[in-house]
């Protein structure tokens, strides 16, 4: 009890400070979780004569999921994007803008699909990787070319700024766009990606992480299968996200490492798988 009604008035001014302050600090927090990572992409349209081996993979002439060219006849694409139909896959190249209503765009066909043997149904039991060969070589010129992919094991660091590129959703509930779209990401130290994704599932063997955490910036659906650019080098594929809104809380994106896997693209391309 306050000895005079000046220290009652002064006891009752702190105590009505002190909830000020804790309801400001509250709705701080309650904004911040509110708004944390809930912006879409980030990205802006590729400059023109970049990302040349950027492939739109398609079905039925509708864009289902980006890939690259590697080699040219074989372009790479995640596993998780194969679509089993009477329908062959094809793959256009050579142009930033895909919009079906175009009549010049480079179309392959698709001869025979290498989805690696150990994937299993769903991008997040791992092994999230396919090759497919065209029916004809790709001519190179400007507008295409090959993307470098790294040796064995030559696992790309941490907090790398790298670019992740493709035709898929910029927004929750859009649909995907004509113009390529590209974003930069920075690489993620692995053993923090798998604590942050630890509460929902154990990530698979053979990954890396880039974007989304605690960012705005990263890949979302239709992007899958595309490449993780870092210093010229496609690192990665585009495997998975936190869930198909492509909202971004503290879950990195994740895709295959493709270091692991250069044993077994060699022995596809050269007709030993």
């Amino acid at each position: 009890m306050c000895e005079s009604l000046s220290q009652c008035v002064l006891q009752s001014c702190r105590m009505k400070m002190s909830h000020i302050l804790l309801l400001a600090a509250a709705f701080g927090i309650l904004t911040c979780n509110s708004t944390h990572g809930e912006e879409i992409i980030n990205g802006h349209k590729a400059k023109k004569n970049s990302l040349q081996y950027m492939a739109s993979v398609q079905h039925r002439s509708i864009h289902k999921c980006g890939g690259f060219l590697i080699n040219s006849s074989y372009v790479v694409s995640a596993a998780h994007c194969y679509i089993k139909s009477k329908d062959k896959l094809s793959v256009v190249f050579g142009s930033h803008n895909i919009d079906p209503t175009r009549n010049d765009l480079r179309r392959y066909e698709v001869k025979s699909v290498h989805i690696h043997p150990s994937y299993k149904e769903g991008p997040r039991n791992g092994f999230d990787i396919m090759l497919l060969k065209l029916t004809k070589d790709v001519v190179l010129n400007k507008k295409v070319k090959i993307a470098k992919i790294p040796k064995k094991h030559q696992r790309v660091k941490p907090n790398i700024k790298c670019q992740v590129a493709g035709w898929g959703k910029t927004k929750t509930g859009k649909s995907n766009v004509n113009d390529l779209q590209v974003a930069d990401v920075s690489t993620i130290n692995i053993a923090v990606c798998k604590k942050e994704w630890a509460n929902v599932f154990t990530l698979p063997p053979d990954v890396l992480c880039a974007g989304a955490y605690k960012t705005k910036s990263g890949a979302c659906q239709g992007d899958s299968g595309g490449p993780l650019v870092c210093n010229g080098v496609a690192v990665g594929i585009v495997s998975f996200n936190y869930n198909q809104n492509c909202t971004y809380p503290n879950f990195p994106n994740v895709y295959t490492d493709i270091s692991a896997y250069s044993d077994w693209i060699k022995k596809v391309i050269t007709g030993h798988a």
